[in-house]
């Protein structure tokens, strides 16, 4: 799990009232620093009361950002794309065209402060929507994301690749960043770092599967599973 959340007191008060969601869709390009702005203010809003719990999907150019456990030497070339420092867990990633981005809002409050089962619950959410498209995602422990095998158990040729990303932080109980499914991106510009740390496995897309959603396809998937694993109502 990718999760930084050292901002985060102890929970004295449970809320199991759980109020609906708020559902973003932005169709242009969003450029990092603005997206990280808009959620650092709807957190302050979500703690304050004034702002809704929101999932908000999107793009980003093609850029890599370094989590709190990020170590240099896996920065391979750190003049291919921009490069932004930020506040989730875990090591460099990659974001770009044909990934779909959820960032994800909520308060913990509301759903007994446990933050391992919010990230069970955002591994479980992509498992659920790959499932729709007949691909099976799976965790592996030791290793953060979601992950397909690529041919047969015994085949010398058979491998393990990264379809889905994880990178969560938590501050005073409501969450930020969220999740990453490659749908088409282009797989040649994770090259540029070591994905999340893991060098003896590969990455994958849906297209890359021989599958072709569309973003609004994997959209529309994306918000059934989101209400049934998570047990909230959606608008917007």
């Amino acid at each position: 799990m990718e999760i930084n959340s050292k901002n985060t007191p102890a929970l004295s008060v449970t809320n199991t009232h759980r109020k609906p969601v708020e559902w973003q869709i932005s169709d242009d390009l969003v450029d990092y620093p603005g997206a990280v702005s808009f959620m650092e203010e709807r957190v302050q809003g979500i703690r304050d009361q004034t702002a809704n719990q929101t999932v908000w999907l999107l793009e980003h150019p093609p850029l890599y950002t370094s989590g709190t456990s990020a170590d240099p030497a896996e920065l391979i070339d750190p003049d291919r794309f921009p490069v932004f420092k930020t506040g989730r867990g875990g090591r460099y990633t990659y974001h770009g065209p044909g990934q779909r981005v959820a960032y994800v809002m909520m308060d913990l409050k509301q759903r007994g402060g446990d933050v391992r089962q919010f990230v069970y619950d955002l591994e479980e959410w992509v498992i659920r929507a790959l499932a729709q498209f007949n691909v099976t995602g799976e965790r592996r422990d030791g290793r953060v994301g979601i992950w397909v095998r690529r041919g047969a158990a015994g085949n010398p040729a058979a491998r393990e690749d990264k379809i889905g990303a994880i990178g969560v932080r938590v501050r005073k109980w409501v969450t930020y960043h969220g999740i990453s499914i490659n749908i088409d991106p282009a797989l040649d510009h994770f090259g540029g770092i070591v994905p999340c740390g893991i060098t003896e496995h590969g990455v994958t897309s849906l297209w890359d599967l021989g599958l072709t959603p569309t973003i609004p396809e994997v959209d529309t998937v994306l918000r059934a599973t989101f209400e049934d694993v998570f047990q909230v109502s959606t608008n917007g």
